[in-house]
């Protein structure tokens, strides 16, 4: 069942439409492709999870747009926030 929401391809991120528990499936839809990860950690609703692996210093991407810059290796799964996103707010 899909749980999150990506608008481009491009995006590094996806944001959950509810809660996710640790080990539990990421589901999203890109491009009429269903896509699943792994969740490494519990996800809140409304929150970003990794789907692909973002090297420290590297651009976040949502919504095909830079939100960020990673201030420690991301790994695909891995929840995003303030904890490992600079963000331009």
């Amino acid at each position: 069942m899909v749980n999150s929401v990506i608008m481009n391809e491009m995006d590094t991120v996806v944001t959950v439409t509810s809660k996710v528990s640790a080990g539990n499936d990421v589901e999203y839809i890109v491009n009429g492709k269903s896509n699943s990860i792994k969740a490494t950690s519990d996800i809140p609703i409304n929150h970003k999870v990794a789907v692909r692996n973002v090297m420290k210093g590297h651009e976040v991407y949502k919504y095909g747009e830079v939100i960020g810059y990673s201030t420690s290796d991301i790994n695909v799964g891995d929840h995003v926030h303030e904890n490992n996103l600079s963000s331009f707010r």
